[in-house]
C-alpha cells in the first residue's frame, strides 16, 4: 500500500496547489492521499482567510482523500518548527510511505546535503553559524551565510522559500528516522511572497490581496471553481474573509504586559521582550507596531509569529518539549470514502490517538494510557503534552472565529460543534 503524504496550508487553494497535488498523484501512484494542514492560522503568523473546515472541504473535493490538522503550536513556528510537526503527523500515522513538496531547484538530492550538514553540524559550521548570528542576520540568513563557504555557488538556492521549507522536511524525517521517502516537483507560477496578480499563476499572497480590495470577483481567474464557491458561502455567512490586521487589538493586551512577561514566551530573545513592550507603547496600529518592531534579525514573518506566541501564551518550556517529542494526536478534519478506509489501518498502526470529536478528547487519552498501563499497546503519548497541545488549538479557534465580519457568529466552540468533514 503507497500512501502519499503533503504539507498544506491552502489558503486559499489556487491552480497552483492544484497543479502540486496532481503532479504529486503523478509521481507517486498512490492508493491514498494525506493531507496535513494548518488550522485557523498559518506559518506567515496569520489567521487563513476562511477557517480549517472550509479549506478541509476544498482539498477534499480536489482529491485529497484525508485532511489531518497541524496542532497550533507547530503551524505558527518558523521552517523548522512547522516542518517537524507536519512530518511528526504523516510519520506517526505509522501508514504514510511518501511525502512530495514543491522546491524552486528541483533538486532533492541538493536539499538531502543540506539537511544532513545542517543535523550533522561541523564545528566550522557551527562557528560560522555563531559569527553570522552576532553580525546581526536574521536565523535563516545567518544559516545561509555559514553554509556558503561549504556549498560555494549551490547556496544560491537556499534563499527561496520552497527549498528551505524542503531542507525542514528532510531534516524531520532524519530526526523522527522515518521510513518515509521524500520526492520534489519543481515549482511552477509566482513565487509564495509575489503580491501581483497574475490570473491563473497567481500566488496565495496576491490572491488575499485582491480579495482585501473587494474584488473577489477577479479571483475566479486565479482559484479552481470549488474554491471560489466555498470562499463565496463562507463570505456569505459572515465567516470572512479574515486578514491579519483584525488582530490589532493584541497591541492593547501588550500594553497591560510587563517586559519580563514576554521574556517567558516562546521565540522571545535576543532583545524582542524590549522592541515588542516599547512598541506597543508608541503605536496603536499593527502594521506600524510591526514597523517599530523590525530591525535585521527580526523579519516580518518571525514577528507576526511572535505576536501570535504571545496571544495564545506559548510557553517556552511547553514549546521545547513538543519540539523535542512531536505531535501528540492526529486531529481529523475531513475524509472522503477512501479516508475512511484509510483511517482503520491508521487506527491499528498509529503510535498516536486520533481525535474525530473534540469534545472526547480527555476520555480518548483516558483509554490510551489505560491500554498502554495494560500493555496492550505501545502508545507514545505525553499526558500533560497532548492535553496543552490539544487545548492551545481549541484556544486558536475560539480567538479565530472572534475575528468573523458577522459579529453574531462569533461565539466560541467551533470545535465543539463541529464534526469533521464528509464528502
Amino acid at each position: 500500500m503507497k500512501v502519499l503524504g503533503i504539507v498544506v496550508e491552502y489558503n486559499p487553494f489556487h491552480y497552483g496547489h492544484l497543479h502540486h497535488l496532481k503532479e504529486s498523484i503523478k509521481l507517486v501512484n498512490p492508493d491514498y492521499v494525506v493531507a496535513v494542514m494548518s488550522g485557523n492560522f498559518c506559518q506567515r503568523g496569520e489567521p487563513a482567510i476562511v477557517n480549517k473546515y472550509a479549506r478541509a472541504k476544498i482539498a477534499l473535493l480536489n482529491g485529497v482523500d484525508l485532511v489531518l490538522e497541524l496542532p497550533t503550536v507547530y503551524a505558527i513556528q518558523d521552517a523548522g518548527g512547522f516542518a517537524l510537526g507536519s512530518v511528526g503527523i504523516l510519520h506517526k500515522t505509522g501508514v504514510v510511505t511518501d511525502i512530495v513538496f514543491g522546491s524552486e531547484s528541483g533538486d532533492i538530492e541538493f536539499l538531502k546535503k543540506v539537511a544532513h550538514i545542517l543535523v550533522n553540524q561541523t564545528p566550522e559550521f557551527q562557528t560560522e553559524f555563531k559569527k553570522q548570528l552576532k553580525m546581526g542576520f536574521s536565523y535563516p540568513n545567518a544559516r545561509k551565510y555559514a553554509l556558503m563557504g561549504i556549498l560555494s555557488e549551490e547556496v544560491a538556492k537556499l534563499s527561496k522559500s520552497n527549498d528551505i521549507l524542503g531542507i525542514e522536511y528532510v531534516k524531520a524525517l532524519m530526526k523522527f528516522n522515518s521510513s518515509i521517502e521524500p520526492h520534489i516537483i519543481k515549482r511552477i507560477g509566482a513565487d509564495d511572497n509575489d503580491p501581483e496578480f497574475r490570473g491563473k499563476l497567481s500566488s496565495a499572497t496576491a490572491i488575499r490581496k485582491v480579495i482585501r480590495t473587494g474584488q473577489f470577483e477577479v479571483t475566479r481567474d486565479a482559484i479552481p471553481p470549488t474554491t471560489y464557491e466555498i470562499l463565496k458561502e463562507e463570505f456569505s455567512k459572515g465567516r470572512g474573509p479574515i486578514f491579519w490586521e483584525y488582530l490589532e487589538f493584541v497591541i492593547a493586551m501588550f500594553r497591560k504586559m510587563k517586559r519580563e512577561d514576554f521574556e517567558k514566551i516562546y521565540s522571545f530573545n535576543e532583545g524582542l521582550d524590549l522592541r515588542f513592550w516599547e512598541a506597543a507603547r508608541q503605536t496603536g496600529d499593527l502594521q506600524q507596531f510591526v514597523e517599530l518592531v523590525k530591525a535585521k534579525r527580526f523579519t516580518y514573518s518571525r514577528i507576526r509569529r511572535a505576536i501570535l506566541h504571545v496571544l495564545f501564551d506559548l510557553e517556552k518550556e511547553q514549546m521545547e518539549k513538543s519540539n523535542m517529542l512531536g505531535p501528540q494526536y492526529l486531529r481529523i478534519l475531513g475524509f472522503n470514502n477512501k479516508g475512511r478506509e484509510l483511517l482503520k489501518e491508521i487506527k491499528k498502526k498509529s503510535e498516536i490517538p486520533l481525535i474525530a470529536t473534540a469534545s472526547l478528547y480527555k476520555q480518548i487519552l483516558e483509554e490510551v494510557e489505560k491500554q498502554r498501563d495494560e500493555g496492550k499497546r505501545e502508545w507514545k503519548v505525553d499526558r500533560e503534552l497532548y492535553v496543552w497541545q490539544f487545548e492551545k488549538d481549541i484556544l486558536a479557534s475560539d480567538i479565530y472565529t472572534f475575528l468573523y465580519p458577522d459579529k453574531s457568529v462569533r461565539s466560541a466552540g467551533m470545535d465543539f460543534e463541529q464534526q469533521p468533514i464528509m464528502v
